[in-house]
């Protein structure tokens, strides 16, 4: 019995979509190949080998790469029984199901695809079809990710320190799900309010793992790393104790860094390098629709404690979005260097646009129904233009200058992008902004994916 995994997209990082469910595969005996489509090319050889293909879709941008591979592994293997997971997969299930997908799994799918697996060596093709597209999502005892077979952490993302030096960098998880129903996150769908632990000793020795093959840092991509605030500290202060040097980061709404200030020096002390939140506007009437949870002043609040605690805050914003305005994006930019934030911005973050998934609770707002157009299969979204057609020409304008400067001087991409808005505004020039003498550490890939630019770019 053989299984192929295959990722397309991870936000360069080795995927730990793949890692987790081919212990469980495994476990079960079954032969796994992985594939990083990211790294490196399917093959027909490999496409043909496996009995079992499945495809780890945790994003818009990787379900849509997905779909010329689901097509060359049908053409090549068509007895091959198609499996697909994550976040989006239940979203795109009917497109999926089009595509020739047998079975379209969820939130914790480990399980799942491991008695597809063991149904399939008992009963072959008629295997009964698997569907998690909703629920309550199980409680899992989970297993150590086996990375065999995947491309070194050194072929991935690195931490680039801001004084020039890069370090090697892991990813683990830590929980799963959220707590909170934000309309606009794909995490809402499926886990509804609900959030679940991976235990730490599961944690701590896939870190272990990692650290003896190169990293010294970890990203934990939990899409809220205090949903359990005693579970993450546990977690940390463990992994301070075992590697005092290797640094980490996190993702924590602005909420929770306000509700749980208290631990932002211990965050500090354990090497937390920085802290994304998702902050997504300055708009409160914005932030009210998006049902973020928090104000315009409860981000500011939550610079200055993280300032104060001497902890770096990353903000992560959808910048553009039907309800803004030209000059309500210049004074975005404004603002991000008000606050000195301009290192702390990856640029493509000033070019996110607002996606409408199929699923999204964006959709249960009459005034999102009444502005979004047809869906479209071609891009799975519900796709929206902007009143003012000035602003869908910002966006474009900006997503190529975002692209243009990669990973280049942040300052830099942020004066090309000022620039433009405040032309678009029929604004005067502004100065350069601000240059900042502190070093800010960050990912030398972005939060979000740019290589797709057009209006329904991933949030």
């Amino acid at each position: 019995m053989r299984a192929l995994l295959i990722s397309t997209y991870e936000l360069g990082r080795q995927p730990f979509g793949l890692a987790s469910p081919a212990a469980w595969l495994r476990r079960e005996g079954v032969e796994v190949d992985c594939l990083d489509a990211a790294k490196d090319r399917l093959t027909p050889d490999r496409a043909r080998r496996a009995d079992l293909v499945a495809f780890h879709l945790p994003m818009h941008t990787a379900t849509r790469l997905a779909a010329p591979l689901i097509r060359e592994v049908r053409a090549v293997n068509p007895l091959a029984r198609l499996c697909a997971y994550g976040l989006y997969a239940p979203l795109n299930a009917a497109w999926l199901e089009g595509l020739g997908v047998h079975d379209v799994l969820g939130g914790e799918f480990e399980e799942d695809l491991a008695l597809i697996a063991r149904d399939l060596r008992a009963a072959g093709e008629q295997a009964a079809a698997r569907d998690a597209r909703g629920g309550r999502v199980p409680r899992l005892r989970f297993l150590v990710p086996d990375r065999s077979g995947l491309p070194p952490l050194d072929r991935y993302a690195a931490l680039a320190l801001g004084d020039g030096r890069q370090v090697t960098v892991g990813y683990t998880e830590a929980s799963r799900g959220c707590r909170h129903l934000c309309r606009h996150c794909p995490v809402v769908p499926i886990y509804q309010g609900q959030f679940r632990v991976v235990q730490p000793d599961v944690v701590l020795a896939d870190i272990a793992a990692q650290v003896a093959a190169g990293a010294r840092h970890m990203t934990f991509g939990d899409p809220d790393f205090l949903n359990g605030p005693t579970h993450a500290l546990r977690v940390v202060e463990a992994l301070h104790a075992a590697w005092p040097t290797l640094t980490y980061d996190v993702t924590v709404k602005v909420e929770h860094l306000l509700r749980h200030r208290d631990v932002l020096p211990r965050f500090r002390d354990t090497g937390c390098a920085f802290i994304t939140t998702a902050v997504e506007s300055l708009d409160d009437r914005v932030l009210a629709l998006l049902d973020k949870g928090h104000t315009c002043q409860d981000f500011l609040d939550a610079v200055t404690l993280c300032r104060e605690a001497g902890v770096t805050l990353a903000p992560t914003f959808v910048a553009f979005h039907p309800w803004m305005t030209l000059d309500g994006y210049c004074a975005l930019l404004d603002e991000i260097e008000a606050l000195g934030l301009v290192a702390h911005v990856a640029p493509v973050q000033l070019a996110v646009r607002l996606l409408v998934p199929d699923g999204s609770r964006l959709l249960d707002l009459a005034e999102v129904r009444a502005l979004v157009q047809a869906f479209d299969p071609g891009t799975l979204t519900w796709p929206w233009r902007h009143e003012d057609p000035r602003v869908d020409g910002l966006h474009l304008a900006v997503t190529a200058a975002a692209a243009a400067h990669g990973k280049g001087n942040r300052h830099a991409a942020f004066d090309a992008i000022r620039a433009l808005a405040r032309a678009h505004a029929g604004r005067p020039p502004a100065g350069p902004a601000r240059r900042s003498t502190i070093n800010v550490a960050h990912l030398t890939e972005p939060w979000y994916c740019c290589a797709e630019p057009g209006p329904e770019q991933m949030v």
